[in-house]
């Protein structure tokens, strides 16, 4: 076998391979660049939406628009970077929370000042007291009927509607009350006293 002979040999012999490989190099100079583009993609809006994320979390925690725009141009600025220096630097409570937290001092502070005192010595006093014990005033009274203790201006019992003072009796047509008649054999004037001659 001469030299010519072996040369085309050998051509033929690496040129399918050599096609193979040429096509996965063309297969992948293809994929390059839609991967290339999605990536972008991705980094786009993964820029966009920290940034959006930002704004609504800031816009959460104050209303300092001073405040709002700088921390919105930290991350637009820095991405990844200037998320987490934002989440070094940013307020720790939301206006939410810090309007949650004032009203449950609220509260506390009224349940305090809903603490009774005297009226007379500004002592503070029970709701079972009837008495004050610093200067000795009058606060409330047994019902004779129920023995529940009654606010002082009180006509009637609430618990067992008994009539307490010579107010004006109660109506008729109300329900639960009883009507105030006058015992069976008694004058409605009352029971006569002393000769009337």
């Amino acid at each position: 076998m001469n030299a010519t002979t072996i040369m085309p040999t050998l051509v033929l012999a690496a040129d399918p391979a050599g096609g193979s490989s040429n096509n996965l190099l063309t297969t992948l100079q293809g994929l390059v660049g839609p991967l290339i583009g999605c990536s972008i993609a991705f980094f786009v809006i993964f820029s966009l939406s920290i940034v959006i994320w930002t704004f609504r979390d800031i816009r959460s925690r104050t209303q300092d628009f001073l405040t709002q725009i700088l921390a919105t141009v930290l991350v637009a600025v820095f991405n990844v970077g200037g998320l987490f220096i934002y989440m070094i630097l940013r307020p720790r409570q939301t206006l939410a929370e810090i309007y949650e937290r004032q009203l449950e001092e609220e509260s506390l502070l009224a349940e305090m000042t809903e603490r009774q005192t005297c009226t007379n010595c500004h002592a503070r006093i029970e709701g079972d007291f009837q008495v004050c014990p610093s200067c000795g005033q009058k606060l409330k009274r047994p019902c004779p009927k129920c023995e529940r203790l009654l606010e002082l201006r009180w006509t009637f019992c609430p618990y067992c509607a008994t009539h307490l003072t010579g107010g004006a009796p109660p109506m008729q047509n109300m329900p639960g009350v009883p009507s105030m008649q006058p015992p069976s054999g008694m004058p409605m004037g009352g029971p006569v006293t002393g000769n009337r001659y």
